[in-house]
């Protein structure tokens, strides 16, 4: 073909993609009031789905839940250490694959928050950077540094660039509205000082150099330069004001319930109190909002952070750690978003005004084209309130917010669920009968190179930083020999040896024989161990095995906090009143990273040295050994979970894939719940309402479905502490029990997800007290009709539901005026 032909076809081809390409592109803006879409000013609602977090498969499942949830945006993290685990080797394979995830979230019809940062906190292992970034010759994170700068801009530009190869910004036609830099910086921004702000400054430039045609956001930062959005992080943003008078109130984080650390208790956060909080955001101005997290999923492998944060983050999000409805939390809030959807226009162009009724209640109006709508919202945490509005009288609960989209009639009262409440339970598995059918395989994991030999890979003579190893393993061995003998001033019958550690895990042996573990708990970065040793006359081998719990993922500095065994490392002698200390920390230490087992992968089905498992004599409580066994994938499509009971700590498997650490034996407080029903009026924190003190921190883990074959599968455990298998099951995750709940004239709708409701426990209409899966009963009146009997009609033998609660189908009621009547029932699935 004649050159200059194939030139004409070839400009002519790329004038047509570039035309095609600007009649899809989406105009993105904002103003003082809302992000604009295609010059229209958007409600948005958003929320956090981490890709990472949950598996491929369960993507599409996820993102069509979120768009029935009432979302319009999906928000996502992007995971430095995750993709770019080892300096220039990238990894977008399997649940790391983003483009596909963006494309899942298009092909649904949302829209996408993408928040490469790249640094996360996120509860993710060293806060999303990989740890190699912090071993790299002259490196200061996140302040004015070349290094630092060169490598997050290399980052940063990879997933830009990346994104838009596929179209995926708006600006291309694709579903990206809003992009983020950086994250939560002005929260530990102090520490840095002029090279903070320079910093900043820094990452809007480099931003906006990238030419991604949408609004970046910077959240935490008051001082965010133009043309960043600033904008808000936390349980409640209402009182938040952006930097800018052309900057929209957005909230990026709106934390449905917290994370959980090994040791601590299961958060709860009320769907009221969340409903609450956003209705006010809605009220006082806002125009987007996220849920962080809307799906919290799971740490697997070994990217949990913290230190000490737990393999679940189900976060009490709407949607529950196995990718099932968080009920009431996830209807409470879909009809919420409904009721904003409605009434879009007036919120967003609509003349604002407001009424103070005092004793903190207060009405807002948004006026447009000669139609308004309402909020009535009362901010006191004891106290109902009764205002008058237009002649008309209207009951405001304490701590909630009523919209009124024509304000005359109430639609929707933060502090009335009209939703249903699921009791989730346990099924055992029916493919077989576990736990008797699992039969064990079991092997020890080598130590003899490192415990008895001190034998390591490298030797220096000093103590290191355990994240010089780049973090590859949880283990690293630090060993020593020392020489003592009989002469030796600190010879004494009284010797201790002594190891300050980190406050992370730590395995102690001398000449062999294991002397003790320690570690300390979430929040603590320092302990002292200290036990009795016998030393033998001449060389005496010490080996220490530190296991990391996940690294620091937040706060100023966060790199530098100390990992591994920092020391001093001393052997103490006492002679009556005399002590005498001999510190080994600058002897000669070799080290060695990992574990055996780790390195010949174990895990791994099909192993090449399977032939070394042994059936008979199954150890149990012995640390540092292996467990195989064989079992059935249950039966059905519910989620799956394995219960860890009787294990100790380590890390599992199955088919080969990672599940994270498990660590049953930790056991919560007993302090700090409450057998009283959560009270959701008054400001929430991470301590309020939390359940599950004095039990294991966490007995379920999550066992995806696209982990297991239809037949044999097997699970692989490595047991550190010690522990005994044999209480092993994997079980299904499925409602129980489901209650109903609507007020008077609301539709009290009920589903059992896909099984039969097969019995009612309770059911009334007027005033009915208690709650779901405790107990109900009627308190101060009730309907003429037998509410059970209708129910029982109604509802049993169906997967669900729906009975409007009303006097004309239960019967008037001997209420007096003030009380609420609402249609209660609790059913059996």
């Amino acid at each position: 073909m004649n050159r200059s032909i194939f030139s004409s076809i070839f400009l002519c081809s790329t004038v047509l993609l570039s035309v095609i390409i600007c009649s899809l592109a989406t105009q993105v803006s904002h103003d003082g009031r809302a992000i604009t879409i295609d010059g229209e000013r958007r409600i948005i609602l958003s929320g956090s789905i981490h890709y990472p977090r949950s598996t491929s498969e369960m993507w599409p499942d996820l993102i069509k839940k979120a768009k029935e949830g009432g979302l319009d945006a999906i928000e996502t993290y992007v995971f430095w250490n995750a993709h770019e685990p080892i300096r220039r080797q990238y990894d977008f394979t399997g649940n790391l694959d983003l483009i596909r995830f963006i494309k899942t979230v298009q092909d649904e019809g949302l829209y996408v928050v993408l928040r490469i940062g790249p640094y996360v906190c996120a509860e993710w292992n060293f806060g999303g950077f990989p740890v190699w970034l912090n071993n790299l010759p002259g490196v200061e994170l996140r302040t004015v540094n070349t290094v630092y700068m060169n490598e997050m801009q290399n980052f940063t530009s990879l997933i830009v660039d990346m994104v838009k190869q596929e179209n995926l910004f708006a600006s291309q036609g694709g579903p990206i509205i809003i992009a983020q830099i950086e994250n939560e910086y002005g929260n530990i921004m102090s520490t840095y000082g002029d090279a903070g702000k320079a910093y900043v400054n820094w990452c809007a430039n480099m931003a906006e150099s990238l030419d991604i045609g949408v609004p970046w956001i910077m959240c935490q930062q008051s001082d965010a330069p133009q043309p960043m959005i600033n904008t808000c992080n936390g349980f409640y943003c209402d009182n938040f004001t952006p930097n800018n008078p052309n900057s929209p109130k957005m909230w990026t984080e709106n934390w449905t319930g917290w994370f959980k650390n090994w040791g601590g208790k299961n958060p709860l956060r009320t769907a009221e109190d969340v409903a609450y909080a956003v209705a006010r955001f809605y009220q006082t101005g806002g125009t987007f909002q996220n849920y962080y997290m809307y799906h919290g999923g799971t740490n697997f492998g070994r990217t949990a952070g913290g230190p000490y944060i737990t393999t679940s983050y189900d976060y009490d999000a709407p949607l529950n750690e196995y990718g099932g409805l968080n009920q009431p939390k996830y209807g409470h809030l879909k009809e919420l978003h409904d009721v904003l959807h409605s009434i879009e226009k007036t919120l967003t162009y609509g003349n604002i005004s407001s009424i103070d009724f005092g004793n903190s209640v207060y009405a807002t109006i948004y006026a447009l084209n000669g139609s308004s709508s309402c909020f009535f919202g009362n901010t006191n945490s004891t106290s109902d309130a009764t205002i008058k509005y237009q002649g008309v009288d209207y009951k405001i609960p304490a701590w909630s917010v009523s919209i009124l989209p024509d304000c005359k009639k109430e639609a929707y009262n933060t502090a009335k669920v009209n939703t249903q409440t699921s009791v989730m339970e346990k099924k055992t598995n029916g493919a077989e009968n576990e736990p008797s059918a699992l039969k064990w395989v079991w092997r020890d994991e080598q130590v003899k190179e490192t415990v008895v030999l001190g034998k390591g890979q490298i030797s220096a003579s000093h103590l290191v930083d355990q994240k010089v190893t780049n973090d590859v393993s949880d283990y690293l061995w630090y060993m020593t020999s020392v020489k003592l003998e009989k002469k030796d001033p600190i010879w004494s019958r009284n010797m201790t040896l002594r190891v300050n550690g980190t406050g992370q895990v730590m395995h102690a042996y001398i000449n062999g024989d294991y002397l003790g573990s320690q570690w300390a708990t979430s929040g603590v970065f320092n302990y002292v161990f200290e036990k009795k040793i016998k030393p033998k006359h001449g060389t005496n081998q010490i080996s220490l095995l530190s296991a990391t719990v996940g690294l620091q993922n937040y706060g100023a500095e966060f790199e530098k906090i100390r990992t591994g065994l920092p020391g001093p490392i001393e052997i103490i002698g006492r002679k009556g009143d005399e002590t005498i200390i001999k510190d080994l920390s600058s002897h000669k230490w070799s080290y060695q990273v990992g574990l055996k087992g780790l390195d010949n992968k174990f895990f791994n089905t099909n192993n090449s040295s399977d032939h070394h498992w042994k059936s008979l004599d199954l150890p149990t409580n012995r640390m540092m050994t292996w467990y195989k066994t064989t079992f059935k994938a249950p039966l059905g499509e519910e989620p799956v979970v394995v219960d860890m009971q009787g294990l100790g700590k380590g890390l599992a498997w199955v088919n080969g894939n990672s599940l994270g650490r498990y660590w049953p034996s930790y056991v919560a407080d007993v302090d700090g719940c409450s057998a009283e029903p959560c009270d959701y009026r008054g400001s929430y924190d991470s301590t309020k309402c939390v359940w599950n003190c004095g039990q294991p921190t966490q007995r379920w883990y999550h066992v995806p479905r696209s982990f297991m074959n239809e037949d044999v599968n097997e699970l692989v455990l490595f047991e550190e502490f010690g522990g005994n298998p044999s209480s092993v099951s994997f079980q299904t995750v499925r409602p129980g029990t489901v209650c109903g709940s609507a007020y008077e004239n609301r539709e009290m709708e009920l589903s059992c997800e896909g099984r039969q409701i097969s019995d009612i426990k309770f059911a009334g209409f007027g005033d009915v007290r208690g709650t779901c899966g405790a107990s109900f009963q009627m308190g101060t009146c009730e309907s003429k009709n037998d509410a059970m009997s209708i129910l029982v009609q109604a509802c049993v033998g169906k997967e669900s539901c729906v009975v409007t609660a009303s006097e004309g189908i239960f019967g008037s009621t001997n209420c007096e005026d003030g009380i609420s009547k609402r249609l209660v029932v609790e059913a059996v699935c």
